[in-house]
């Protein structure tokens, strides 16, 4: 590794040795590493479109990537520098997907495209998907060298995924946990499809008694008396392997703080507005809404709820951003230091420090900005509000970028609070807008629009970075990885569009209403559009916003460790967070197992690892199947009388989802005790997901 300042004792002392020497020659950017790395590209990224509308997570794909990688190569008897290749292109659809699952339905919840088919849908998505993706390897290419090589930036899923590439035989064995249990996901998933056991059920309960209770607005005597009772109804947990998975990998503390939003919001708001609007509480919820107990709790928790929860996310993006200021200005300094170094400086470098010039990085990074004041210019109908909002993207985007890669080096892709950075662009957007008199679908339209390609590039660009670690460890040749990573962008952005789709169309055709719906609450989509319309349109209802912010202010008060974990647990259906908790349960219940056989910290290390694959294993299997179930809506026989054939006409949840749930439980808190091992073999890398 060369320096522009001449080394000394110490700075030769801590030189940087790569696993691969920088002199070696090996297989590295070969066809079939590409060709692995976008197929797991496509595969993963279509799982985690698929989970992110469902639950509003998605999950980092690097680790199970590696393990996928290092199983087929060693079948295939590659390099280790080729595996490198395939799991930074399989990784990065992950990233692609949470920037699209996060945007781009906000699009249609907001009514700027009058549908999500492909006429209407198709080319914009692409287009805005394509052009942030390629930015996020640009941007994040500028300032490559000086954030990898900070001995301050711990890089964890790095570290972890680097050691899978060099454990070699372990990796190799571990897939074995992923693969089956991608099986059982989609086992499971299907068979409650078909009708074999109720994945769902509500329980209703009184609050009070319509018709008898009453509340005395005074004191004793006072004449004043409002009659109040109703019905509410809060759901058990969803039988959903995917959900499981999600509580296991986050762990029970943060499965925690989500569920505890749920229930603030169906234990305490919807249960009280219910108990006081009960008799009149048809005139304060839509019109068309059912007349009966379980859809006007929706349409409570729907229309009152979810406004106080956007407030509350709101303040959970600013409070996250403000906590991490000194590692933000860090980064952004030595991002800017970084474009300081001479020509003569780059020609000196090692193969293993060569990446993209600078120049080239410039052309291209122009080049995109033309095609984003095009597409801003078709989305919005706009010109000169068009071509602010691209420059706003540009200057945005690249300290957004810069951001979420020293994010990444601190947290982990998996930690990284993209949604609070695309908030934070929204509101830019938004504000500039209205500066502008700007308003209606045509501003709503840019604002998304700016906010679409910010988020893909700020979850691209951490991705890449992370990658980018893997490859300084392992010796890889950062030009290769640059071009892997363009490569599976493109990919990624050209099919990106077709499981939202999908998804989307296929919930629709079920009976469902798409994204919006219980079975796609799109969260973080849902709050983009509100934002959009609320500050453009000048339709926020800002009483609710408002006490959702001062509640999010509560909370850092009370030093609630993630106030936006809590607003986003009141803005998913309480099923979902509860099955997540069931999750997060399971996960300690397993380590108490692994406690109580006396395990040492390296068996609790490989447990723990076998236990995030068997996790990733379900969320994928179930991920999948979702999608090819969403797929089978589409074809016409698929909905007659009798199509597709239940196994129980009324299945059961308490005997039959039970009885999934319970044997789910015991395969996730068993299995990976089976991966201890000898208490003498050395501690493997945690899987930091």
């Amino acid at each position: 590794m060369s320096s522009p300042v001449p080394p000394g004792p110490e700075t030769v002392a801590r030189k940087h040795v790569p696993f691969v020497p920088e002199h070696m020659e090996m297989k590295e950017f070969t066809l079939r590493a590409v060709l692995l790395g976008l197929l797991m590209t496509v595969v993963l990224g279509a799982a985690n479109a698929y989970l992110g509308l469902r639950a509003g997570i998605t999950i980092a794909a690097t680790y199970p990537a590696a393990v996928i990688a290092m199983a087929a190569m060693r079948a295939w008897k590659g390099s280790l520098l080729e595996e490198n290749i395939a799991r930074t292109a399989g990784s990065i659809g992950e990233s692609v997907a949470a920037g699209a699952i996060f945007t781009l339905p906000a699009f249609l919840l907001a009514k700027a495209w009058p549908s999500f088919r492909f006429a209407d849908a198709y080319w914009k998505s692409t287009a805005l998907i394509m052009v942030g993706s390629i930015l996020g390897v640009l941007f994040i290419s500028l300032v490559r060298r000086a954030m990898v090589e900070d001995p301050e930036l711990p890089f964890p899923e790095s570290l972890a995924a680097s050691e899978i590439h060099k454990a070699g035989q372990r990796g190799a064995q571990a897939a074995k946990y992923l693969f089956w249990n991608i099986g059982v996901g989609g086992v499971v998933y299907i068979l409650g499809k078909f009708g074999l056991f109720a994945a769902d059920t509500d329980l209703h309960f009184g609050v009070g008694s319509l018709g008898h209770t009453q509340v005395r607005l005074g004191s004793t005597g006072n004449t004043h008396v409002l009659p109040t009772g109703g019905t509410s109804v809060f759901a058990a947990p969803s039988v959903s392997p995917a959900y499981l998975g999600v509580g296991y990998i986050i762990g029970v503390r943060l499965a925690s703080i989500q569920f505890a939003g749920s229930v603030i919001a169906w234990g305490l708001l919807v249960p009280l507005m219910i108990f006081f609007l009960g008799p009149q509480l048809k005139a304060y919820i839509p019109a068309d809404t059912p007349d009966n107990w379980a859809t006007m709790a929706d349409a409570v928790w729907r229309y009152i709820v979810r406004p106080i929860a956007v407030g509350g996310m709101l303040v959970g993006a600013a409070y996250t951003l403000f906590r991490m200021r000194a590692s933000l200005t860090a980064g952004i300094g030595k991002a800017f230091a970084d474009l300081r170094q001479t020509a003569d400086q780059q020609a000196k470098l090692a193969r293993t420090e060569r990446y993209m010039s600078s120049k080239a990085v410039f052309s291209l990074i122009a080049v995109m900005f033309v095609l984003m004041c095009v597409l801003y210019i078709k989305i919005s109908g706009l010109f000169l509000p068009a071509i602010l909002a691209a420059i706003v993207m540009i200057l945005v985007g690249f300290f957004f970028a810069t951001v979420s890669g020293n994010l990444v080096g601190f947290i982990g892709s998996s930690n990284n609070p993209i949604s609070g950075l695309t908030l934070s662009t929204l509101l830019i957007a938004a504000l500039l807008m209205v500066a502008l008199g700007v308003s209606g679908t045509s501003g709503v339209a840019a604002v998304l629009g700016v906010a679409a390609v910010v988020c893909v590039s700020s979850a691209v660009a951490g991705e890449l970075l992370q990658d980018f670690k893997v490859g300084y460890i392992l010796g890889g040749t950062p030009q290769k990885i640059q071009a892997a990573e363009l490569i599976a962008v493109v990919v990624a952005s050209l099919v990106m569009y077709f499981p939202l789709m999908l998804l989307h169309e296929g919930n629709i055709r079920a009976g469902g209403v798409g994204f919006g719906g219980a079975d796609l609450p799109a969260p973080q989509a849902g709050l983009m559009a509100t934002l959009a319309m609320g500050i453009v349109g000048h339709d926020m209802p800002w009483p609710l916003v408002v006490v959702g912010i001062l509640f999010g202010i509560a909370m850092i008060m009370m030093q609630v460790k993630s106030p936006m974990l809590v607003a986003v647990g009141m803005y998913l259906p309480f099923g979902t967070t509860f099955a997540i908790f069931v999750g997060g349960v399971i996960r300690s219940l397993g380590d108490w197992a692994a406690d109580r056989r006396g395990f040492n910290s390296a068996q609790k290390a490989r447990v723990e690892n076998a236990g995030v694959l068997v996790a990733s294993g379900l969320i994928a299997g179930e991920a999948l199947l979702g999608l090819v179930w969403a797929g089978l809506q589409f074809v016409p026989q698929w909905g007659a009388p009798n199509h597709p054939p239940q196994i129980f006409s009324t299945p059961s949840y308490l005997i039959g989802g039970m009885i999934v749930l319970a044997g789910l439980t015991a395969l996730m808190i068993f299995l990976p005790v089976t991966a201890a091992g000898d208490p003498n073999e050395p501690a493997p890398p945690t899987a930091m997901m």
